[in-house]
C-alpha cells in the first residue's frame, strides 16, 4: 500500500439531500482521547508590541537570529534548520502585502509540490476493506453562493509554494464573528524534524466561477480570484502529536493531523464569518464510522487529473482505517481527489445542518480513497485554546 498527502463538497447525495449549500450556518463535540488532559500545541501569547508582533515571539525570533524587519524583505526564504521555527509557541506569519498575487497562486498548484508517497503498512489495528472509488464531482459555481465557507490555503515551504484546502468554522466564543479556519496539521507544520510553514493565506471560494488556467492567466477580475479577499493566519495551532510524529507519509501523527488557524484580512476589519456570510460548526462528538451513514469531503485537488483551480466534492459511507493498534482509528471514504485537497473539511448532517467532523489527511497513490482523523478531546482542546487565547485579536 502506498500513501500520499492531500495537500492541496458534500452531502449532495441520495439519502441525505439533493444538494447541500454550505452557506447556511450550522451548529456543533468526540471522545477518543487517551487522556483527560490532552496536550495542546498552539502559538500562544497575550502581549504584543506596537508592530503587531507578539513580544514573546519577537524574543524567540531574536534568539534564533531572525530579524523581524528583514522578514518582509525576503528573510522568510531562509529555511536554515536553526531558523526554521518549529515549536508550538513559535508560529510567525506577518502579512506581506501583495505576495500572493493571482499568478503566484496559480504556480502554487504545481502537483509535483503537493504530492508525496511512500510505502506504509495498514495491517495493524482494525481496518475495514478499502472502499470502492467515488468519482469526485465539481461543485456548482459561483462557489461563494454554493460553498462559501470552503476555500484554498496557500503557503511557502522549503520546496516552494504549496496548496491545501480549508473551511471557515464558527467560533463558539464569538457567535457570528468567527475568524477561524479548519485545515490539516501538515498544511501548517512539517511535523517531526521540521517547523511552521510561512506566508500562510486562506482564500475562501477561490476562483469563484471555476475559470480555466488560460482564463485566469488572461487576467480574471480580482473579485473572481478571491471574492472575499485574502486572509492571513496570524495564529495557528496543531496537535502536539503531529509536531512530534508527523512525516511526509503521515507517520504516527496522521491520526492527529488537524489544525486551526486564526486569520485576519489583508485589508479591512470585518470578521471572516461576517465577510463570507456563514461558518460551519465543528462536531467534536461525532460517532465512530459505523454510526455515520454518509460523509462528504470538499477540496481543491491539484495533482492530475485535476489542476487545483476547481472545487470538488465526494460523498460516501465511511469505514475505518487503522495505521497502528496504538493510534486512534481514522475515517475513510472512497474519493478520487488528489494532492491539494488536504485539509478540506469532512461534513455530516445533524438536524438538517452540515457539521465539520474531520479533514482530509492521507490517501493511497492510486487516488481511490481519502482518510481523515476523528476529532476527539484533543481536537476540542486545541480549538478551545485558540478561540479563548486569540479570538479577540
Amino acid at each position: 500500500m502506498r500513501f500520499s498527502y492531500r495537500r492541496q463538497p458534500l452531502l449532495a447525495a441520495t439519502g441525505l439531500i439533493a444538494v447541500l449549500a454550505l452557506t447556511a450556518t450550522a451548529c456543533g463535540a468526540a471522545d477518543q482521547g487517551t487522556s483527560d488532559k490532552p496536550d495542546v500545541a498552539a502559538s500562544r501569547t497575550a502581549d504584543r508590541d506596537g508592530d503587531g508582533v507578539p513580544d514573546v515571539i519577537a524574543g524567540r525570533l531574536e534568539e534564533h537570529g531572525v530579524d523581524v524587519e528583514d522578514w518582509e524583505d525576503g528573510g522568510w526564504k531562509d529555511w536554515d534548520e536553526e531558523q526554521w521555527l518549529g515549536e508550538a509557541e513559535e508560529f510567525f506569519n506577518p502579512v506581506i502585502e501583495d505576495l500572493w498575487d493571482a499568478e503566484r497562486m496559480r504556480e502554487a498548484e504545481d502537483p509535483a509540490k503537493t504530492l508525496s508517497s511512500q510505502d506504509a503498512s495498514v495491517d495493524q489495528g482494525v481496518s475495514d476493506p478499502p472502499p470502492a472509488p467515488v468519482e469526485a464531482t465539481p461543485e456548482k459555481t459561483p462557489y461563494h453562493v454554493n460553498a462559501g465557507p470552503v476555500g484554498k490555503i496557500f503557503f511557502d515551504s522549503p520546496e516552494g509554494a504549496m496548496v491545501c484546502s480549508g473551511t471557515v468554522v464558527s467560533d463558539e466564543n464569538r457567535p457570528g464573528r468567527s475568524n477561524l479556519v479548519w485545515t490539516a496539521g501538515h498544511c501548517v507544520h512539517a511535523g517531526s524534524g521540521g517547523g511552521w510553514y510561512r506566508n500562510i493565506v486562506f482564500v475562501p471560494a477561490y476562483n469563484d466561477f471555476g475559470r480555466s488556467e488560460e482564463e485566469l492567466a488572461a487576467g480574471a477580475p480580482a473579485q473572481e480570484v478571491a471574492p472575499f479577499g485574502q486572509w492571513w493566519a496570524d495564529w495557528a495551532a496543531t496537535s502536539d502529536e503531529w509536531i512530534a510524529g508527523g512525516s511526509q507519509e503521515g507517520g504516527a501523527g496522521a491520526a492527529y493531523d488537524y489544525a486551526v488557524l486564526h486569520v485576519k484580512p489583508e485589508a479591512g476589519s470585518k470578521s471572516l464569518e461576517e465577510t463570507v456570510g456563514s461558518a460551519l460548526d465543528v462536531d467534536f462528538s461525532a460517532p465512530a464510522a459505523s454510526g455515520i451513514d454518509s460523509l462528504g469531503a470538499w477540496g481543491y485537488p491539484a495533482a492530475p487529473p485535476y489542476n487545483g483551480l476547481t472545487m470538488f466534492r465526494c460523498i460516501d459511507r465511511p469505514g475505518r482505517l487503522s495505521l497502528d493498534a496504538s493510534l486512534p482509528t481514522m475515517y475513510r471514504i472512497g474519493c478520487t481527489m488528489t494532492g491539494g485537497s488536504s485539509g478540506g473539511g469532512w461534513f455530516r448532517m445533524v438536524d438538517g445542518a452540515p457539521r465539520l467532523v474531520s479533514n482530509t489527511s492521507i490517501g493511497p497513490a492510486d487516488n481511490t480513497w481519502l482518510a481523515g482523523p476523528r476529532l476527539d478531546k484533543g481536537a476540542k482542546a486545541l480549538y478551545d485554546d485558540l478561540s479563548m487565547s486569540y479570538g479577540d485579536q
